[in-house]
């Protein structure tokens, strides 16, 4: 039986709008009170406050890493003004998952940013790749001992949801309709994003990177959601096309990046029409998505296909109510992920979504976590499936079951 390699990360990933609460000052919290059809965020989880005792739960349950982010809206509320209180609170951070033997897994844009930013026109606007490289340059004197940064996260699914920038300033932004943006795990239908703020994002990334690797000695590289892109062989002429707007653009940016982050959790059908919403079946998860364990080993082969770079998965897990679900589905992921490294595949660790049951982009029935909140008192409630995967980390996948998972739950 193929082991994983050593060393290994093993961990889990949380995003800051969603965990920390009242981020007052990013675009994402004005698109909350704006447009109705979103919930709150409001006190999220209280992680801002809490993060020693969420780092120290991972930790405790036998974990080794964890991927945070630093909010962009909280370091610099005004262009050009930065926060010393914030960035010492996010140097707290990795000073406590240091402290606590957890690898810090730093992300720096994790699909929200100031309200300023977006009002200056955003990811579109002439001064975007300047402000993010400034905020990046100084964020780097606060990462010392970081051995993993992404740039940006999801930047192919945050270049569908720049366009809610219209909701703040219509005039800062070109005059796209507005879709309906949810986060793409699977069975989601969402537009398929413009090459013009795919390859601005790209050109960002590289901006970044290059400020990251004079200043730090970490691991630099990016996230991509990989969708598992298919088509019916009637179907295969669509399929290049998309892949390319959806996901490969972003891939190709990766390379010469340490390593790529791959985001996975399910596959998608794709026809003349775009994504095909997977099919009604009472298996889907909570977010619509088909339960497709199998996802990670397919997509984490098709990124180093295209990137040539080391895999990092910093993203993987299921949208259920039921944990032993959760268990059966990330057992059927990591035999795929295992049989990927048996055939040569170089991937540096495993990051599951999410530590936390957390606020997801407007609604917060999607359960993901690994720890539940009680969001009136805060209390955190560990679910099995924590433990589960801590003693994965000890045996370094050596005791992971063999009876594989299909892709029936």
């Amino acid at each position: 039986m193929t082991s994983f390699p050593t060393p290994f990360l093993w961990g889990a990933a949380a995003a800051p709008h969603q965990i920390e609460g009242n981020n007052v000052n990013s675009d994402w919290w004005l698109y909350e009170q704006r447009m109705p059809h979103l919930g709150l965020s409001g006190d999220a989880v209280d992680s801002y406050h809490r993060y020693a005792e969420d780092m120290r739960l991972l930790a405790d349950a036998g974990l080794t890493a964890y991927r945070f982010g630093i909010e962009w809206a909280r370091v610099e509320p005004l262009p050009g003004e930065f926060s010393r209180a914030e960035l010492a609170h996010y140097r707290r951070m990795i000073d406590t998952a240091i402290g606590a033997g957890l690898t810090p897994v730093v992300t720096l844009h994790h699909f929200t940013s100031p309200r300023w930013f977006v009002e200056e026109g955003g990811w579109h606007g002439d001064t975007a790749i300047r402000r993010f490289t400034d905020y990046v340059t100084r964020v780097t004197g606060i990462l010392d001992g970081v051995e993993w940064i992404c740039t940006i996260n999801e930047p192919n699914m945050l270049a569908l949801m720049v366009l809610m920038a219209r909701a703040i300033n219509p005039g800062a932004v070109p005059a796209f309709d507005t879709p309906t943006v949810q986060r793409g795990e699977g069975g989601i239908v969402i537009p398929r994003p413009t090459l013009e703020i795919g390859h601005r994002l790209v050109d960002a990334h590289h901006a970044a990177r290059a400020v990251l690797k004079e200043r730090t000695s970490a691991n630099v590289g990016w996230t991509v959601a990989n969708l598992g892109l298919w088509a019916k062989p009637e179907n295969a002429e669509y399929l290049p096309a998309e892949l390319y707007a959806r996901e490969d653009l972003y891939l190709e940016g990766a390379r010469g990046d340490d390593f790529i982050g791959v985001q996975s959790y399910s596959t998608q059908e794709i026809d003349a029409g775009g994504m095909v919403p997977a099919a009604p079946s009472p298996d889907n998860t909570l977010t619509g998505a088909a339960y497709r364990p199998d996802a990670l080993g397919i997509t984490v082969r098709h990124a180093v296909a295209v990137t040539g770079a080391p895999v990092l998965v910093t993203e993987n897990g299921i949208a259920t109510a039921d944990d032993e679900r959760r268990i059966a589905y990330t057992t059927g992921a990591l035999h795929g992920l295992r049989a990927a490294i048996a055939d040569g595949v170089d991937v540096r660790g495993y990051l599951h979504w999410s530590a936390l049951d957390n606020f997801e982009w407007g609604h917060w029935e999607p359960t993901f976590g690994l720890i539940a909140v009680d969001r009136d008192d805060f209390t955190r409630h560990p679910k099995p499936s924590l433990a589960w995967l801590g003693g994965i980390a000890r045996g370094n996948g050596a005791n992971l079951s063999d009876s594989k998972a299909s892709i029936q739950p």
